[in-house]
């Protein structure tokens, strides 16, 4: 079976040697990989996952150029970058612009690192002008283990933006909503919002993850790892046992983020 990962993480050789102990200590979490590149690819090819999205986040308006030059130089056709814009930034939209013309596929935004609420007005500009370049807006969702519970990006907040932005092409990170699972099922479950399933399964449980994974519409749903904090290889082996079937199985680890992603997707013979 194909497999893309759609939610890794990796950073430059001399920043992951600092920034994967200092994110692990802010979080409690324990890495399971050093966080650069070639450790990426050397597990890719060990699981044979044929390509990842590999994210970053801009704590601070100043990184942006940094990071879509490290997207742009680490680009290929097993990685895909997402680059991300600070909504502080004046000069968000035409940054947004720049990351379109760099040839990358998508933005990662999050609010509690970003310090914004999902649905606030100042950020709808900014889902337009993704919206209007056609790229992919993967967005942390739900609560985040290293920041205290406010509902800054819960479902319904999800949700006015979809309502709002019905053509922009927004992947929601952790099920829709990490440890938020009733409002989750609540208000995004069944509803046509992409959903990766990285970091969810060791708290939301098997039995609610199948019964998600099945009630959700099958063209939604994306395999994610959320690697180097969630291990690539579990979160496949936890996947399988849920059984799910051949077909969406299919789905969530290839087709769907092929689709996204403009993947070559061979036919069968």
């Amino acid at each position: 079976m194909r497999i893309v990962d759609f939610h890794t993480h990796a950073f430059p050789d001399t920043l992951a040697e600092q920034t994967v102990p200092k994110l692990s200590a802010f979080a409690k979490v324990e890495a399971v990989s050093d966080g650069k590149v070639s450790s990426l690819i050397a597990e890719m090819d060990r699981l044979s996952i044929e390509a990842a999205v590999v994210l970053t986040i801009a704590t601070k308006p100043s990184q942006f150029q940094s990071i879509l030059s490290w997207c742009a130089g680490v680009a290929s056709e097993r990685l895909h970058p997402f680059a991300s814009v600070h909504p502080d930034d004046p000069q968000a939209l035409e940054k947004i612009d720049r990351v379109e013309a760099a040839g990358l596929k998508g933005i990662k935004l999050h609010p509690y690192y970003q310090d914004f609420i999902f649905n606030e007005p100042r950020m709808f500009p900014l889902y337009e002008r993704i919206e209007q370049r056609g790229l992919i807006l993967l967005a942390h969702t739900g609560f985040d283990v290293g920041y205290p519970r406010d509902r800054v990006a819960d479902a319904p907040r999800v949700m006015e933006v979809v309502r709002t932005f019905p053509k922009l092409k927004l992947v929601t990170s952790h099920f829709g909503g990490w440890q938020d699972w009733d409002c989750v099922e609540k208000h995004l479950l069944g509803r046509p919002v992409y959903m990766e399933i990285s970091y969810a399964f060791p708290s939301i449980g098997r039995q609610r993850a199948r019964r998600f994974l099945l009630a959700h519409p099958p063209e939604y749903l994306l395999f994610g790892s959320d690697s180097p904090w969630g291990s690539q290889e579990r979160t496949l082996e936890v996947l399988q046992s849920l059984e799910l079937g051949e077909e969406l199985n299919r789905r969530i680890c290839f087709e769907n983020a092929a689709g996204l992603l403009g993947l070559v997707q061979r036919s069968a013979g």
